[in-house]
């Protein structure tokens, strides 16, 4: 496999095109996406699913060496949702696999590029070998001020906020926290994504128009982008297209005009 400096070395001029004269202050700071289609691009090759996973991890490490090259502050992929453990036992375990594996592989680059790891999920569940790269990588790369790399895995929106529901009403019957101080700040700050800011920009691929149970507390007000682009040959091009789309969006958050400071403000945690 390429590895993925060589991306960030050589992708300036494919994004260069799309993103000519947009200012930068308009691009997104936080770009979520959801990767469908790695199983539809390998049944319509004939391969198993299996192989249209691992090409759709190979495209993740364009993404985020693009990401980091064009400097974003944070990018969050859907990796495994809470509903696939649904799927079929090989191909959940073959995902675990390809998860270990990449972030085994990967953490190397983070380290040099100066890229933050963190994971959004429940562990439980996680065979151990995941949860011990996963805090492998969250750990060594603790200290990194570059683009923060957020992985939602073992993810579910609507169990993300019962947890925080959960831990806001503990902290109300032992006395920490008063009820009336429950707001929208309090919330935020018990799910997952505690110290991000919320995604600017929300894209899909394959073409399907749903959020499918991902961030709905967090992409209230983020802006869409689905293209029919299958995972598996999303290019960096595609990446710079979305970013280009979202600039020429006027975000006015139910306002007249976009509150001052809303654009070019930065991510926190």
């Amino acid at each position: 496999m390429e590895p993925p400096v060589a991306s960030v070395r050589t992708s300036a001029a494919e994004t260069a095109g799309a993103l000519v004269g947009v200012p930068r202050e308009r691009w997104p700071r936080h770009i979520a996406f959801i990767m469908d289609g790695n199983g539809r691009w390998a049944e319509a090759r004939g391969l198993p699913r299996v192989a249209g996973h691992r090409e759709g991890v190979d495209v993740v490490r364009r993404i985020v060496t693009e990401s980091a090259r064009l400097g974003l502050e944070v990018i969050t992929l859907y990796s495994f949702s809470s509903e696939n453990w649904k799927r079929p036992a090989d191909e959940v375990s073959a995902l675990m696999l390809l998860c270990a594996e990449f972030l085994r592989q990967e953490r190397p680059t983070m380290v040099r590029e100066n890229i933050r790891f963190r994971r959004i999920g429940r562990r439980d569940g996680l065979p151990s070998d995941v949860l011990e790269e996963l805090d492998r990588t969250e750990q060594v790369t603790s200290g990194h001020t570059g683009l923060t790399l957020c992985l939602a895995l073992n993810y579910g929106s609507r169990t993300e906020i019962a947890d925080a529901a959960r831990a806001l009403a503990r902290e109300v019957a032992d006395g920490t926290r008063s009820l009336d101080s429950i707001d929208e700040h309090a919330i935020s700050s018990r799910l997952y994504t505690a110290g991000l800011c919320d995604p600017d920009l929300l894209v899909r691929t394959a073409g399907e128009m749903r959020v499918s149970n991902y961030l709905l507390w967090q992409i209230s007000y983020a802006e869409l982008h689905v293209t029919s682009v299958l995972w598996p040959d999303f290019s960096v091009n595609d990446l710079s297209t979305a970013i280009a789309a979202f600039a020429g969006r006027e975000r006015r958050f139910g306002a007249v005009l976009p509150p001052k400071g809303e654009l070019g403000a930065t991510c926190g945690g």
